[in-house]
């Protein structure tokens, strides 16, 4: 019942620039915690941002300075825009919602993954 669809992804040369969106129904923008998150071949996922229902951002040490998260002004959507890109920042990258709803237990939901491909 809970639809994440990722866009945005692509292939740019390193120092290029690439916006990702993640669509989700109003009522998951407001209540969830979004974030992406990455996973390149061999590797495990890593989280590269979050953003919390008050606007509490945060960031992987790798992107700090180069990748902003945001919410959309209708809350309907969620974006990565990625600045200075490198080659390591290929990956697989994934919309996540999640919130507690007990204190044994997150729910949270996954898109499907965009593809980043930064290379020369």
């Amino acid at each position: 019942q809970v639809q994440l669809v990722e866009s945005g992804g692509g292939r740019v040369q390193p120092g290029g620039s690439l916006t990702l969106s993640c669509v989700a129904s109003p009522l998951i923008l407001r209540e969830y915690t979004m974030g992406w998150y990455r996973q390149a071949p061999g590797k495990q996922r890593e989280m590269v941002a979050t953003i919390t229902t008050d606007g509490t951002t945060t960031y992987v040490d790798s992107v700090k300075g180069r990748f902003t998260i945001s919410r959309d002004r209708a809350k309907v959507a969620m974006f990565l825009k990625m600045n200075s890109l490198k080659p390591e920042d290929t990956a697989v990258y994934y919309c996540k919602a999640f919130r507690p709803v007990a204190t044994w237990e997150t729910r949270q939901f996954w898109g499907q993954g965009t593809q980043v491909t930064v290379s020369s």
